[in-house]
């Protein structure tokens, strides 16, 4: 997800998906662990995209 698609989303958006983003991350990992991944820059991918969802709303908090 881009960051600029993640600026147009509403604050309860960016809750819902951060939530969706967060269980297939965890999902991912326990995948890995148990039979290593086909293409393990998947985990590199959503991680950085949670932390993109919560980068921007912790920036909204503060506004």
């Amino acid at each position: 997800m881009k960051q600029s698609e993640i600026r147009e989303l509403s604050t309860a958006e960016l809750q819902e998906k951060l939530g969706d983003y967060k269980k297939q991350y965890a999902d991912l990992k326990l995948a890995h662990a148990i039979q290593p991944l086909e293409n393990p820059i998947q985990l590199r991918s959503a991680r950085r995209t949670v932390a993109r969802l919560a980068t921007e709303l912790t920036k909204r908090e503060l506004q």
